[in-house]
């Protein structure tokens, strides 16, 4: 219960700090996409990417993998295993997202990802991978992405102390971190060419009603 606790107060904690933050530096928001990040954005992304349909469908994808494989042992291959991972992961995803937005905000790191403006497939693909570890600042200028960076090592190091015991070492907690930046990278993939597909997909559709 204690643990449970302490994770709902980083939570708290960093989205109350990047509001506070954010609302201080930032001038007032625009339409227009070069803007600094306003304090209210960074809360959406933060809804977005911990309750939203990719987070969602990520999460039933890891709890039913880790269910299927019973990976930790500890919670076992019934339903409600399947709910105690899926509530870790959450937790995780929540506190990282949660760092990431309320520490950026000290130094007007933008947590979002922007499309490539480059027209060729090996350009975007850079871009992906690219955006995986640098972000814009409040000049919109690229830097490297610090908040990133301890958000996803430090809530997965953090996490080991209400994980299951066969999850929670040094080891797990690198591993949990490198999958972290993965997951970005995919995540920034699929915002990057989803659009793409669906405007194929929808011409498709039209041309065969």
């Amino acid at each position: 219960m204690l643990r449970t606790w302490v994770v709902l107060w980083i939570v708290a904690a960093a989205a109350h700090g990047c509001g506070q933050t954010t609302l201080l530096a930032q001038p007032p928001a625009t339409s227009s996409s070069d803007q600094p990040i306003t304090a209210k954005q960074r809360a959406d992304w933060f809804a977005l990417e911990t309750g939203g349909p990719e987070s969602i469908a990520g999460g039933l994808i890891s709890a039913g993998w880790g269910t299927l494989f019973n990976k930790p042992s500890e919670y076992g291959t019934h339903w409600e295993g399947f709910g105690e991972r899926y509530g870790m992961r959450l937790t995780g995803v929540a506190v990282s997202n949660a760092m990431e937005a309320g520490i950026g905000g000290i130094w007007g790191e933008d947590p979002r990802y922007k499309r490539s403006q480059s027209e060729s497939f090996k350009g975007r693909i850079g871009h992906v991978v690219k955006m995986t570890f640098l972000a814009e600042n409040r000049q919109n200028r690229l830097m490297p992405a610090y908040a990133r960076y301890i958000a996803i090592s430090g809530s997965n190091f953090l996490s080991n102390t209400w994980r299951a015991d066969s999850e929670a070492t040094v080891g797990d907690a690198s591993l949990r971190t490198l999958l972290g930046f993965a997951g970005r990278m995919s995540s920034n993939a699929f915002q990057e060419f989803w659009p793409d597909v669906r405007q194929w997909l929808a011409r498709k559709k039209s041309a065969n009603p």
